[in-house]
């Protein structure tokens, strides 16, 4: 009961922050420009200062060395993912303007909003170093590769031929430069963060990611109005792909490296597998929005993803015991 009150307690949170930005839109109080204004402002100023501050207070060099074996199996948990993505994308014969979405929900996980209270809750805080790993994991993954994919599936963009220029804000996004600098000021040790106003001034702005997605999210609800949740093919498979094979392939990798001696302890196991089925991204839509693509498809998937995620967590606790 504990378990599946946890994971009730973390869910209400976002659905009722959804619901907050449902309700203001329906009465008017935010105006038809006002969710691409959020959007830009989240992607490019709160995400890469959430980020920034993130690894530098969470993370130490000594444990970028301490659990790099860790990352091993994150990574490739990771790989694997976006090789069967591809190959489900091509089969499925996803839409243009859905595909980069679609692949990052089978992916990318909601790691900092629903993943890490849950984690504490789940297995207190000397859990917090493996939550690390696949924390590194997620970010790199999602700011590295994933938002390229979102942005290289623009519709509206007719595919490009011979000679063209590279666009930089598509190789290296704002978030992803946040956490290469924080890397940069954590390997050469500058103490950025004890300087109380410039802490006090990147957490409160990097604060600001999770409740403005989230509301983000309820105006775009309110747009296409609540029977746009729906369990179509696409959705149905994403949510299989973050629930059930994301998880599937954490565990065969955790048994695979047993199997040749390189045991990981119990924590370390359970929180990895914990975190590779949490919901999807949360920022989805604010991605979806900022290349053209199908917002209402992203802003279903993690709707839906994050509501199921009540019935997953306890199946999911009660499975790991056996790992």
């Amino acid at each position: 009961m504990t378990v599946l009150w946890n994971s009730v307690q973390s869910v209400l949170v976002v659905v009722l922050i959804m619901i907050l930005g449902y309700v203001l839109r329906r009465k008017g109080w935010f105006d038809d420009q006002f969710g691409g204004t959020i959007s830009k402002f989240i992607k490019n100023i709160a995400l890469p200062a959430s980020i920034f501050v993130s690894v530098l207070s969470r993370l130490t060099r000594g444990q970028l060395v301490s659990f790099s074996g860790y990352l091993v199996y994150g990574f490739i948990s990771v790989i694997i993912g976006y090789l069967i993505a591809f190959f489900l994308v091509r089969v499925m014969k996803v839409r243009p303007g859905r595909r980069g979405i679609f692949i990052n929900a089978m992916v990318n996980a909601n790691t900092i909003f629903i993943g890490l209270p849950l984690n504490i809750a789940l297995f207190g805080d000397q859990s917090m170093t493996y939550f690390l790993v696949y924390y590194i994991v997620n970010t790199v993954s999602t700011w590295a590769f994933g938002v390229f994919l979102i942005s290289n599936d623009d519709p509206t963009k007719p595919k490009q031929t011979g000679n063209h220029h590279i666009d930089w804000k598509k190789v290296l996004p704002m978030p992803l430069v946040g956490f290469l600098v924080a890397l940069v000021f954590l390997l050469l040790n500058i103490p950025i963060l004890k300087i109380s106003f410039v802490n006090s001034t990147l957490t409160y702005v990097g604060n600001l990611v999770t409740p403005l997605s989230l509301v983000y999210i309820g105006i775009v609800l309110a747009d296409a109005g609540l029977k746009s949740i729906h369990f179509d093919r696409d959705t149905i498979v994403a949510l299989l792909g973050r629930f059930v094979l994301a998880p599937v392939v954490m565990v065969g990798l955790i048994l695979l490296g047993a199997h040749f001696g390189n045991d990981m302890p119990t924590l370390a196991s359970q929180t990895l597998i914990v975190q590779s089925a949490t919901p999807m991204l949360a920022v989805l839509p604010i991605l979806a929005n900022e290349a053209h693509g199908d917002v209402e498809y992203a802003t279903n998937v993690v709707t839906t993803s994050t509501v199921l995620f009540i019935v997953v967590v306890p199946i999911l606790m009660s499975l790991i015991q056996f790992v």
